[in-house]
């Protein structure tokens, strides 16, 4: 009969000692690496320099809040249309809804299909733009800050003169920045109240005020937040927080996704002559 072998206290003690070096020699490489990591880049005037190709990572676009996987709306997309687990990314785990609007939140979820702006491709909005699964662009001057969205073509530029309201309520709102130390802090107000947060039917109003900060935690990952109040629909002020990462593979570009040709016949097909 063969018994097992198990190990001597010595050879323990050996496993133990390689293992130990093993980790002592990764960390002690591990620490010039991130004293090497690149300075956060800056403008002529020492402001943080913002401008690349930016993207998020996670769920978000689905739920902002934590949310488990299931099934999609139609059965037939089998698992390429049923929803992943994900962290949410709202400050506190939950929005914080009046009773009237959190029932409005639940019937927007049951017809997402029909309601959801991003299906009929209509411009995200903001915060939503920055979370969705496509890249954006940031290029910054000397006076004011640019944003392109691959999503529908969308954009936005952040007016960092004197304070300006919006001629009319648009679906990106009307954007106004300030520096507050290395922090960009973008004021954004006149939005239509049309945009929703993701596709399970976090909404707005045109009451909505957002108010978002962009701070470089180093050249290649940004803190996002965006504080947002409206009391018509909530009970207090809250707010949202995630990175967004600096796109550095070869050849990575700003995209067009013009999705308008692809909703014509959902959102027109009623019209056609039988």
């Amino acid at each position: 009969m063969r018994y097992t072998q198990f190990p001597s206290e010595v050879h323990l003690r050996l496993v133990r000692k390689i293992l130990l070096s093993a980790a002592l020699g990764a960390f002690s490489t591990a620490i010039p690496g991130s004293a090497q990591t690149a300075p956060i880049p800056r403008m002529p005037d020492g402001k943080p320099n913002f401008t690349g190709l930016w993207q998020s990572l996670g769920t978000a676009y689905w739920d902002i809040r934590d949310h488990s996987s299931h099934a999609g709306p139609f059965f037939q997309l089998g698992a390429t249309g049923a929803m992943p687990a994900g962290e949410g990314i709202v400050e506190g785990g939950e929005i914080p809804y009046t009773p009237a609007a959190a029932a409005k939140q639940k019937e927007n979820l049951q017809n997402r299909m029909k309601l959801d702006p991003e299906v009929k491709c209509y411009m995200p909005g903001i915060p939503r733009a920055h979370y969705m699964p496509y890249p954006f662009q940031i290029v910054q001057s000397q006076r004011d800050i640019a944003f392109a969205y691959e999503f529908a073509t969308a954009n936005r530029v952040v007016n960092m003169g004197k304070f300006k309201e919006g001629a009319v309520d648009t679906w990106m709102g009307t954007s106004n920045g300030r520096w507050e130390g290395d922090t960009l802090v973008v004021d954004v107000s006149g939005l239509n109240g049309n945009s929703w947060f993701d596709r399970s039917g976090n909404f707005q109003t045109d009451s909505t005020h957002i108010v978002e900060r962009f701070t470089l935690a180093d050249a290649d990952h940004i803190n996002y937040e965006a504080a947002v109040e409206d009391k018509t629909i909530y009970t207090r002020p809250w707010k949202i927080g995630t990175v967004l990462y600096r796109r550095k593979e070869k050849g990575a570009q700003l995209n067009e996704f013009k999705c308008v040709e692809f909703v014509e016949e959902l959102i027109y097909g009623n019209l056609k002559k039988k």
